[in-house]
């Protein structure tokens, strides 16, 4: 393996001196060139190792094909984990050193259109079979270069599949669909890697197929099967510190594109102002995915975000009170399994200020009325 990864540094440092395509027989040339035997089997396995290194995400792929696989995550050259929705898992897949693992990640950034050196350290992009990059450079992280990879749903999920998975019982399945149905204002809340995601995909694809839907995100990852999407996604700024487009912008444009549900796939800034005003203008059914620990943190967070945007906080509490129907929570268990937890409903209290109300939670055994369960009975009519 050691005599391997020596060859295949030589190779790479000749060919890099006289640019060209990277075949089998340029490889055998440099192998020469470096006084090297040139059997095939040398031949091959030097230029296997150099094609991982140059092409796609190199020795992640394998692991990126797996089915079921949500996230890879690399922590320096010694620590590369997977996660298939049931926690983290150690793979035996290793680099060469910290140099490697910086290079894959300026490469899938620099496919991406992005920058990644010491000059710009980190970068967040989408690369273009949808898969969302994080990466961090040494020596910002630790143990070395730090590669996070978010992997799309192949399929759209359906709520049947969240069933057969043990996400959601059968009577949550019914609930949600007479949700969306009623055409509910609605946010999935939930911590990071809940599936909030999965879960506002497969709700939007029980919408009507007359309906348009307009999606707003930062980094495209709504998968819903519908007939009728538009998908708006936000921009950051070039080398230059030009074209930034963010999400408030792009929420106002879909405010123009007619349509009947408007989604910002991620509600984590000024934008929860404009969404707010569009929910209390007669956009029924908006929805999007929040951050929050529990649905009864939703006031405060939107609250925060809300303050940061200039909308004052008695007014923040007004339009959500208006506005909002109803918060899906998306939890995850300490197994690594990822279920919906409990609808909730929001109220205000006599100071004005909103507070959630259970309405329905879920577990094991099935659904369980809560106290704003008569209130939820009376918005589904």
């Amino acid at each position: 393996m050691t005599d391997t990864t020596t060859l295949v540094d030589q190779v790479r440092e000749h060919l890099a001196s006289s640019p060209g395509a990277l075949t089998p027989h340029r490889v055998a040339e440099a192998l020469r060139a470096s006084g090297r035997p040139v059997g095939d089997a040398t031949v091959l396995a030097v230029h296997e190792a150099l094609s991982r290194d140059v092409l796609g995400a190199g020795p992640l792929d394998p692991l990126l094909a797996r089915p079921g696989v949500t996230d890879v995550l690399v922590n320096g050259a010694g620590g590369v984990f997977l996660d298939r929705g049931r926690g983290l898992e150690r793979t035996d897949v290793t680099f060469a050193d910290d140099a490697a693992v910086r290079r894959l990640a300026q490469r899938l950034a620099a496919s991406a259109g992005r920058r990644l050196d010491d000059a710009q350290p980190y970068v967040d992009a989408r690369l273009s079979d949808g898969t969302r990059l994080h990466a961090v450079l040494a020596p910002l992280s630790r143990p070395g270069t730090v590669i996070s990879l978010r992997v799309p749903p192949r399929v759209a999920f359906t709520l049947d599949d969240l069933v057969d998975a043990g996400s959601l019982p059968a009577d949550g399945a019914r609930l949600l669909r007479a949700i969306v149905a009623a055409r509910l204002a609605f946010l999935v809340s939930g911590g990071t890697g809940s599936g909030k995601t999965t879960l506002l995909s497969c709700l939007l694809g029980l919408v009507d197929p007359a309906e348009r839907l307009v999606l707003v995100e930062d980094s495209s990852e709504l998968r819903p099967d519908h007939a009728h999407v538009v998908g708006l996604e936000a921009r950051p700024p070039n080398v230059e510190g030009a074209g930034a487009v963010d999400l408030r912008t792009l929420v106002r444009q879909a405010l123009r594109m007619r349509p009947d549900r408007l989604v910002v796939g991620e509600v984590r800034g000024g934008e929860v102002v404009d969404l707010l005003a569009a929910l209390n203008t007669g956009h029924e059914g908006g929805c999007g995915t929040l951050h929050a620990n529990s649905a009864a943190d939703v006031p405060a967070r939107v609250e925060a975000l809300a303050l940061a945007a200039g909308l004052g906080r008695a007014a923040a509490h007004s339009q959500l009170a208006a506005g909002l129907q109803l918060v899906v929570h998306q939890r995850r268990d300490r197994d690594g399994r990822r279920r919906v937890a409990a609808v909730s409903l929001p109220e205000r209290d006599d100071t004005g200020l909103v507070t959630m109300r259970t309405a329905v939670r879920f577990d094991a055994d099935g659904l369980h009325e809560g106290p704003g369960a008569d209130l939820l009975a009376g918005l589904l009519g």
